[in-house]
């Protein structure tokens, strides 16, 4: 949870770690106690709660696609790019082993919509990134539903840097994203934190607002005139995934498509995801406080 003070996150803000499982946080303004385990509060340095929500495949849906296939994730994310989106309704449930979010320990993944057109490699691979990237937008719905603010996404890990995770994470999720430059974040927010505590003891920092840091440089990318297309991408998973597994979601802890098209407001994991992002041409922005406001650049 330091990676948030490193980032410098603020309420609106969620962060996604794509290592080989994914984990979803947030920053809200209290605790939110869940009895079915699926949601899990911090509490962060500046007075305010970090709800995370853990699923157990991401990165690694793609690792295996990519075997399949007899490629790398780069050869996987240019075919997955050939495609467009739906994957010629290929639907993937990524749920390779066993699943948290939902509970679905025992189950196993499933693809969906296999027909003579269909069954081509390219489809195959982009099944495969908006299967990830709908079951991380699943986490982070359960959060959602309960009143957490989710205006903009970070999304640290390698496959970050993936253009096809860049090209679908803004629609599918429904919120803009922000890919902060590799760096290892829980490391500079422990560090922040210790800096920030020392100043409180020799009474040169307050103790209610944590210093204003340098926020780390970004790319951003829109949703844009995509989002309509990210939300029947949604609804198609959501079908499959209802049928297969019937009620695997809480009603009131899960409401497919919890963001609509056109109530976007811009503005305002694993050891392998936890510390690296994309590299390329980056933007400063800064934050003030807890809040960040960053720069960067809309993706053609």
């Amino acid at each position: 949870m330091a990676a948030a003070f490193g980032l410098g996150v603020g309420v609106g803000d969620a962060v996604i770690s794509l290592g080989a499982s994914g984990s979803v946080f947030s920053v809200h303004h209290e605790a939110l106690a869940d009895p079915t385990g699926t949601i899990l509060s911090y509490a962060d340095a500046t007075g305010m709660h970090l709800p995370v929500v853990h699923t157990l495949n991401a990165v690694r849906a793609l690792r295996g696609t990519a075997e399949l296939l007899g490629t790398d994730l780069e050869g996987l994310s240019a075919l997955a790019m050939k495609s467009t989106p739906g994957s010629y309704g290929l639907v993937l449930l990524p749920y390779l082993e066993g699943e948290r979010t939902p509970h679905l320990p025992h189950t196993a993944g499933t693809l969906t919509g296999l027909r003579r057109e269909s069954m081509k490699p390219e489809h195959l691979a982009r099944a495969a990134f908006e299967g990830m990237l709908c079951g991380l937008a699943d986490a982070l719905d359960v959060l959602r539903g309960r009143g957490v603010q989710v205006r903009r996404v970070f999304l640290l890990g390698p496959a970050a840097d993936l253009q096809a995770v860049r090209a679908i994470a803004p629609a599918v999720l429904g919120a803009r994203v922000v890919v902060p430059q590799p760096a290892d974040y829980a490391a500079l927010g422990a560090a922040r934190q210790a800096a920030w505590a020392l100043g409180v003891s020799h009474g040169a920092l307050s103790p209610h607002e944590p210093p204003r840091w340098p926020a780390a440089a970004s790319q951003v990318f829109e949703p844009g005139e995509d989002l309509p297309v990210g939300q029947s991408v949604r609804q198609q998973y959501v079908a499959v995934r209802e049928q297969i597994h019937p009620g695997a979601f809480e009603p009131d802890a899960f409401e497919p498509g919890a963001f609509e098209p056109g109530t976007f407001e811009p503005g305002a994991g694993d050891q392998e995801a936890s510390g690296h992002a994309a590299s390329g041409g980056y933007e400063v922005g800064a934050y003030e406080g807890g809040g960040y406001e960053g720069g960067g650049y809309e993706a053609p």
